[in-house]
């Protein structure tokens, strides 16, 4: 196609994955496993995403008890996410019934799931979690994951488009025509025509300033609202006290060690200590992650941090000095803390010294990233770590829109509290059923008219990358609404300053006017449209009534609380959001006999 001063070449398949996360090398894979050869991978970077760089949850792969005599079942364990509130049944069911399937199969491709003598796979007890469901393999879990499933991808020859941005997913009268994405190596246009998409593209990590998501990772969630895909749970995210560079989360022992916490203006000086009850301090270790249930606990820490860096000063761990540069009295703290650290042999010396011989490796992550915790304090902030929500899914992962399907943190399975590990499982779960039905339902070529029915769409794009030439502002105006969105759209929620965020997000995406290097201005454009559904979905939700609940504190609340039994669904449209909202749907309580069960599945494969 030629379009403006770009020829633009196009590619046909029947199914475009988008992602080269755990969850869209596992699509692709599953994909050609159920017959569908005519696929194609497309990626900004092949080694870039979430489930390659980043630890703390993605250390955890939570699936059904497969170990001791401790009583599970596939009810129970979908019972267990759908009381998480706000979580659609039909993929509760389905996360738990694929759980061990999954992680099974993970254990063939050869990631080395801890078993024993007998071959049970051991499990741990994890946050949210009744049983010991969860199982890891060390930090970079999820990092092994996507090794051995781009393996398992490599050896079946599927074709990867790597450097591919994706700047437009093409849909015509709510059916999938293709995607257009921007060669970041070649700084040209690439257009796909496909039948199917598989959007594996990770959450809409660009838009929050205090964000421990890797560096790389951007997601495409805005390009899909855009295309007229729905979202869903858009107010639920997780947030926790990460390092600021690298972006880690100092979560367990860094926290258990009880470290220093000292505050300094922008520029490193007038450095003071925040006074902070150790007994919280150790706690933050096991309660991670952001909640406002634990506000007269660990999460004050939480509130503390944050509030020094809206006021614009840094916030600082220091391993080297005790608090209060005093030895600890250990006898005098919480029972909780003092027995676990006489436990581990740690009451003695300076948070460094019990981080060495508590956990060393904790150490030698931060140096091997650049930074001696002997040598200086690392910086933390309040950070979005993982969206619970994100584009709304049916029960085989496909989206409202025909033909588009999401999978990975990309799609809206989760709700308000989840346990720990299950970001992991849900996106297996989702790439292999979307793999299904697609292998089972939507074989074929795409639409033969693509140029024609995706032109107008394109040149839409080809005229935003036209005009990027001028002097660099995007930078600067990426930069100032991702502080804004951290300030008062994150964590802790300010109503006014979120009704003026938006109104300042409205205008720049009606007067998009914004110039620099042509994948950051299609970026900060994709940063804009998430941004604007995402406050319209937060101040939404306290029209209805929203308190604070799960990660989020909603300053001046007004209202009596929303169900955990509905969830907010949203649509962007030429620029306006609307939302709605909808009874959760329940865990199926479909036909167990067998011999109907078998019948049905021999004739259709119980795929409807």
């Amino acid at each position: 196609m030629n379009i403006g001063k770009y020829d633009i070449p196009v590619y046909e398949f029947n199914t475009v994955v988008v992602g080269t996360g755990a969850a869209g090398y596992n699509a692709a894979d599953r994909l050609h496993q159920n017959g569908q050869s005519n696929i194609a991978i497309v990626t900004e970077g092949v080694n870039c995403g979430i489930s390659r760089n980043t630890g703390s949850d993605k250390q955890t792969y939570y699936k059904l008890t497969l170990s001791g005599g401790e009583p599970d079942s596939v009810g129970e364990m979908a019972k267990t996410l759908f009381d998480g509130q706000c979580v659609d049944g039909d993929h509760a069911l389905c996360e738990a019934a694929l759980s061990a399937q999954n992680f099974l199969r993970l254990v063939d491709l050869g990631v080395p799931f801890p078993r024993n003598a007998y071959g049970e796979y051991i499990g741990y007890k994890t946050d949210h979690d009744p049983r010991r469901r969860a199982t890891s393999v060390g930090p970079y879990t999820s990092k092994l994951m996507t090794e051995k499933l781009q393996h398992a991808v490599e050896q079946k020859n599927i074709p990867v488009f790597d450097n591919m941005q994706v700047v437009k997913f093409l849909v015509h009268e709510n059916r999938v025509l293709g995607l257009l994405c921007w060669a970041l190596d070649k700084q040209e246009f690439v257009a796909f025509s496909c039948k199917n998409v598989i959007c594996a593209t990770g959450a809409p990590a660009g838009m929050y300033r205090n964000s421990v998501f890797p560096l790389g990772v951007w997601g495409a969630t805005g390009a899909a609202f855009e295309a007229g895909v729905k979202g869903k749970n858009l107010t639920e995210w997780q947030f926790g006290l990460a390092s600021v560079a690298p972006r880690w989360n100092v979560s367990g022992t860094y926290m258990q060690v009880l470290p220093k916490f000292i505050s300094t203006d922008e520029k490193g000086n007038d450095a003071r200590e925040l006074q902070l009850d150790l007994g919280m301090v150790f706690l933050k270790g096991y309660q991670w992650p952001f909640d406002v249930r634990k506000l007269d606990g660990s999460s004050a820490i939480d509130i503390i941090v944050h509030e020094e860096t809206c006021q614009g000063r840094r916030v600082f761990l220091d391993f080297r000095e005790n608090p209060g540069n005093q030895p600890v009295d250990f006898a005098a703290l919480p029972s909780e803390a003092r027995e676990y650290l006489e436990k581990a042999g740690a009451c003695f010396g300076t948070p460094l010294q019990r981080l060495l011989h508590m956990n060393a490796p904790a150490v030698s992550f931060y140096q091997d990233k650049g930074v001696d915790l002997a040598t200086e304090p690392l910086e933390i902030a309040l950070c979005a770590q993982h969206n619970n929500g994100g584009m709304a899914i049916d029960h085989w992962w496909q989206t409202n829109i025909e033909g588009f399907f999401a999978a990975g943190e990309a799609a809206a399975s989760h709700g308000v509290y989840r346990p720990g590990g299950s970001a992991l499982n849900a996106g297996q779960t989702g790439s292999a059923r979307a793999a299904m039905y697609i292998a089972a339902k939507r074989q074929g070529s795409p639409q033969s008219d693509f140029a024609q029915l995706a032109q107008t769409q394109i040149a839409q794009a080809v005229a935003i990358a036209e005009n990027a030439s001028g002097e660099n502002n995007v930078n600067a105006l990426w930069q100032a609404a991702a502080t804004t969105m951290s300030d008062c759209g994150g964590a802790i929620r300010k109503p006014a300053q979120m009704q003026e965020s938006l109104a300042q997000v409205q205008q720049q995406l009606a007067n998009f006017n914004v110039t620099g290097d042509v994948s950051a201005v299609f970026r900060y454009r994709d940063v804009l449209i998430c941004q604007l559904m995402y406050l319209g979905a937060m101040l939404d939700y306290m029209a209805q009534g929203g308190t604070s609940r799960g990660s989020a504190l909603y300053v001046d609340e007004h209202g009596s609380g929303t169900s955990g039994d509905v969830v907010q669904e949203a649509n962007y449209a030429d620029g306006q959001c609307s939302y709605s909202w909808r009874p959760v749907r329940p865990i199926p309580q479909d036909d167990d006999f067998f011999e109907n069960v078998w019948r049905s599945f021999r004739e259709t494969g119980n795929i409807e």
